[in-house]
């Protein structure tokens, strides 16, 4: 009524009160009453605030892309950008007097594709579509540095990219590409794969031949083993063998020892003898052969004394012309046989 009004403003909204040309109240939620004939209100939102983007850019090879994403924003002055930009309010406090609270978004925007384009001519179409990250940290420190969001005091909390796509048909020619890539990537593992499974068989025959080896060393081993302890039990043969010959020599040297000592003693034993034969024979040898005869009669009897007779008259039988013997005589000299 006669002008005078009741407003209320958000916590998120930061609103200057201007009367005569100069600041009479300011401050985020503020609730007052206001004579509209001679007072200005400018609200400054302070919340952050999402803007989407799509615009078109250039890579160093000169392929066109389409960049999609979104940017956040932030009044942190809300002086500066009242001083560049109209904020004010209409004479009910509901309504802007001007466009420029909707064009912010569209000069934040405006900028970020400048700065897009600027870096994305350095980049080829490979790059840019491989490294989103990189682009949205060099975006985030452009618009931080960015001297027209600064002046206007704004701050950019945020900046995501959804999506950078070329041209469908440079998109087939990738596609296609990295689908030869992929194929070639695939045979590459199916030869791999092959190659791997040869490998490993020439390991499994490999294996197989060094254990037919280490058995075959084994077996070597054994007859190895075998044959030196069949040379082992020959060589103790051998010794056993030598052993008993050597005793046996020993005894036939000790055989011959005592032959040797038999033949000794019997011939002592022999020349004993002579010597005893000697002496007994030597006293007669120098007496008449009659006489030893007689001597040796004497102690003969009367048959062995006719038998002598006899036999010296067989040796002169040549001088003897005619010989008698009675009965009687030969009957004397056969003794007569026991009954």
């Amino acid at each position: 009524m006669f002008g005078i009004k009741y407003i209320k403003f958000h916590p998120t909204e930061f609103v200057l009160q201007y009367r005569g040309g100069k600041i009479v109240r300011e401050g985020a939620g503020q609730a007052f009453t206001y004579f509209s004939a001679f007072t200005s209100l400018v609200k400054i939102p302070l919340a952050s605030v999402d803007v989407p983007f799509i615009f078109e850019a250039i890579t160093a090879d000169f392929q066109a892309v389409t960049m999609q994403g979104s940017l956040t924003y932030r009044v942190s002055d809300p002086r500066k950008l009242s001083a560049l930009m109209n904020f004010t309010l209409d004479a009910k406090g509901q309504a802007y007097l001007s466009d420029d609270p909707h064009k912010l978004p569209k000069r934040l925007i405006d900028h970020t594709q400048v700065l897009t384009r600027s870096l994305l001519k350095t980049m080829d179409l490979r790059s840019a579509l491989t490294g989103i990250d990189t682009i949205i940290a060099d975006l985030q420190q452009g618009l931080s540095r960015a001297e027209p969001i600064t002046l206007l005091g704004i701050d950019v909390i945020g900046l995501s990219i959804l999506a950078i796509k070329p041209t469908p048909e440079t998109a087939r020619a990738l596609e296609a590409e990295a689908r030869e890539q992929i194929l070639l990537e695939a045979d590459e593992a199916i030869y791999s794969r092959r190659n791997a499974a040869v490998e490993q068989e020439r390991n499994i025959k490999e294996n197989e031949l060094n254990t037919e080896i280490a058995v075959e060393n084994k077996r070597r081993q054994i007859r190895e083993t075998k044959m030196d302890a069949e040379k082992s039990v020959q060589q103790k043969r051998r010794e056993l063998e030598e052993a008993k010959k050597s005793t046996e020599i020993a005894l036939e040297d000790m055989n011959k020892t005592l032959t040797a000592l038999a033949v000794e003693n019997a011939k002592a034993k022999a020349d004993a003898k002579a010597y005893a034969v000697k002496v007994l024979v030597e006293p007669v040898s120098t007496l008449d052969p009659k006489i030893l005869q007689a001597l040796t009669n004497t102690s003969m009897d009367s048959g062995q004394l006719i038998s002598l007779a006899f036999r010296e008259l067989a040796e002169s039988a040549d001088k003897i012309g005619q010989l008698n013997i009675s009965p009687e005589l030969l009957t004397a000299l056969v003794p007569p046989k026991a009954n």
